[in-house]
């Protein structure tokens, strides 16, 4: 899924900035499946503009630069059904996963085992986290109106990280143990 696509959706739950945009991937109902910057989001929506799908309004504020506040517009709305009916072909498209700290895991053997058992930990508490924050996020007063989309989605982070977690956390003393081992064997 693209930028432009990405803005087009959340404009569609209603106007927002830039910077409301980008929040959106961090802590809002994207965060766990979807990543933007600045850096992409910025250009998109300058896009999107000159394309007439959006339209933007600056609004003053009190002791600091007017923010620009964009909405969707019919062509923009349009524009994204188009792009979610292409994507939506009935043929699975693999999810690009990157995980540095499976890169990490893969060559642990090469590690001291303590900056092994420190990034499982810092993962065991990183994807804690991500739980947290996505059933703080379910408990939230505006999530009793969700559609059905929405719910879904949030059931399948809840899933994925779930799985994450309890892996490493089960897994970890024994992976510990076996690389331990192969170093002593390497040793001898």
């Amino acid at each position: 899924m693209d930028v432009r696509t990405f803005c087009l959706g959340v404009l569609s739950l209603g106007d927002a900035t830039g910077y409301e945009i980008k929040k959106q991937a961090e802590d809002g109902p994207f965060s766990h499946f979807y990543k933007a910057g600045f850096g992409s989001i910025y250009p998109a929506l300058a896009r999107l503009a000159a394309d007439g799908l959006i339209t933007g309004r600056d609004e003053a504020q009190a002791g600091k630069p007017d923010k620009r506040i964009y909405a969707v517009t019919p062509a923009g709305k349009a524009a994204l059904a188009d792009a979610l009916t292409d994507h939506a072909t009935g043929i699975a498209v693999e999810d690009d996963i990157r995980s540095e700290f499976l890169f990490l895991m893969f060559f642990a053997h090469l590690m001291p085992a303590h900056r092994v058992a420190r990034q499982i930990d810092a993962h065991i508490a990183l994807y804690r986290e991500c739980l947290d924050h996505i059933e703080a996020k379910a408990s939230d007063s505006a999530c009793e109106h969700q559609l059905p989309g929405h719910v879904f989605v949030r059931g399948v982070g809840l899933a994925v990280y779930r799985a994450f977690h309890d892996y490493l956390r089960d897994n970890r003393d024994a992976f510990l143990a076996q690389l331990g081992a192969g170093r002593q064997n390497a040793a001898e």
